[in-house]
């Protein structure tokens, strides 16, 4: 097929589906539906590809050429049906030899072997046309494939201009045709709009090719549902949950477990390698790939990331995000673009990151936020550390050096840079740098007030707590009762709490 022409019709507005973006537009399985379409076209490997746009041609056109950008655009002003629009198409990139075969925008299931089939039966049987068609239990609302007595194809009769006897006949016509070049450059003026709506009817040429004594044929296929448009946002949801459905049973039929298909969402161009598990309630979107013996979920929603053979990530957001071999992340975890996560390292519960480089081996296991960092091998972030990246005018980024030991509740006030091998005392505000192998301290000695809440919180339950626990004390006694809002606390002065050693996991 070294001399074939698509055409793919995508000037219809869509009203059905009621929005400001046009229907081919929409999106399924993590491509418009155009998409889809555009990608089945190119496994044909087409001479020329012509695209029909009418309503918001520069959006649709935008978008068509960021897919493929040779791909010609026709204009079709007057909306006056598929054979106006290949008319135009027709007069936008003139060819007589070869074949042109005609698509929709809005045939998100199309598989491009399918279209390879249809095209190469049209050419070996040297048909003026070929139509791709199928038999379906509710033919409602397709053209009808009419026969004569011989079997062969006699017409394309759509709903509205059909007889009661036409009606149930149950082969019908997807709309996808091929048609040899030649016949279709001289026969496109001669169609007529005489018909119920007022329009030029691609179709008619089944009839026009017939009469002039020329090889008509049908290429049946049985999984017709690839042929099927959406026209309103629930036939769009139900093709979406179609195309899912296919997608998870060719991941597990190469290799892939998957515990729930039922909750599990896969994009088009999501990669997975064999062994790979994908837990309940996850969602792989855009160009996510995940590696060999990866785990991910229960309820991850995972975009454009890539996760490293062994990884395992647990109720996690992230978008733009790598995730090293044998890393663990989650749950709860939010990773945001720029994230990357280093093989065998770990970001943990409740920990943002963004922007950050976090190093083999090193780990932010848990309510922390890092933005705009950098983090060396086998350092450990401790609990509550927040990177302040953000002065109000700018972002600086905080450079973590190796195997550091940062402790609970620090902020790093950036640009600062903690060199490999220091560590940090609790509650600590690092503002300037730390030298390699420092201890950085910013919280003076703890002082202890005596008497305090007797004095300012006289009366009150928390000052009545104290009291019964001092006088207890002075006679040896358990104190009656401890409001529950006043757990009980460490001693006072307690030699075994210090600044350098509470590192939080």
């Amino acid at each position: 097929m070294n001399n074939l022409t698509v055409v793919v019709l995508a000037a219809g507005g869509g009203t059905r589906m009621k929005s400001k973006r046009m229907k081919v537009l929409h999106e399924l399985g993590g491509r418009s539906m155009i998409g889809h379409v555009l990608s089945a076209v190119q496994a044909m490997e087409p001479h020329r590809v012509v695209a029909v746009v009418g309503h918001q041609r520069d959006e649709v056109t935008a978008h068509i050429h960021a897919m493929l950008p040779d791909c010609v655009v026709a204009v079709q002003d007057t909306l006056d049906g598929t054979g106006g629009a290949v008319r135009v198409a027709m007069e936008a990139l003139p060819t007589t030899s070869g074949t042109v075969v005609v698509a929709y925008g809005d045939t998100p299931l199309l598989q491009g072997e399918t279209l390879v089939r249809f095209a190469a039966e049209h050419e070996a049987a040297q048909r003026a046309v070929s139509i791709l068609g199928g038999v379906v239990a509710d033919p409602f609302g397709y053209g009808r494939i009419i026969r004569n007595v011989d079997g062969e194809v006699q017409a394309i009769v759509e709903e509205k201009d059909a007889t009661p006897e036409q009606r149930e006949v149950r082969e019908i016509n997807s709309g996808i045709l091929a048609f040899d070049a030649a016949f279709l450059s001289a026969a496109l003026p001669r169609l007529t709009n005489d018909n119920a709506k007022g329009e030029f009817y691609l179709t008619q040429l089944v009839q026009i090719a017939r009469d002039d004594g020329l090889h008509v044929g049908a290429h049946l296929v049985d999984d017709v549902q690839q042929t099927e448009g959406a026209n309103d946002r629930a036939q769009l949801a139900a093709l979406g949950a179609e195309l899912n459905r296919r997608i998870v049973t060719r991941w597990m039929r190469d290799g892939v477990t998957v515990m729930d298909p039922a909750t599990t969402w896969i994009d088009a161009d999501v990669v997975l390698a064999e062994d790979v598990t994908i837990l309940p309630g996850t969602q792989l979107l855009g160009a996510t790939v995940v590696a060999e013996d990866a785990v991910i979920g229960p309820d991850c929603t995972l975009k454009d990331c890539e996760i490293g053979a062994g990884a395992r990530v647990v109720r996690t957001h992230g978008e733009l995000a790598v995730i090293g071999g044998g890393a663990t992340v989650g749950p709860w975890s939010y990773l945001r673009p720029g994230t990357q996560l280093g093989a065998g390292g770990k970001i943990g519960a409740f920990v943002e990151t963004k922007n950050a480089v976090i190093g083999d081996g090193a780990k932010v296991p848990h309510l922390s936020y890092v933005g705009d960092a950098e983090i060396g091998e086998g350092t450990n972030i401790g609990a509550g550390t927040v990177f302040a990246n953000y002065d109000g005018v700018q972002k600086h980024r905080t450079t973590v050096g190796k195997h550091a030991r940062t402790a609970s509740n620090n902020t790093f006030v950036a640009p600062v840079e903690i060199g490999d091998g220091a560590a940090t005392g609790a509650g600590t505000v690092v503002r300037r740098n730390v030298p390699p192998g420092a201890l950085a301290v910013s919280t003076g000695p703890q002082r202890i007030i005596e008497g305090w809440a007797a004095r300012r919180r006289a009366g009150t339950p928390q000052a009545e707590a104290a009291a019964a626990a001092l006088a207890a004390a002075e006679t040896g006694a358990q104190p009656e009762s401890q409001p529950e809002s006043q757990p009980a606390g460490e001693p006072a002065g307690d030699p075994a709490r210090r600044d350098d050693g509470d590192t939080g996991g």
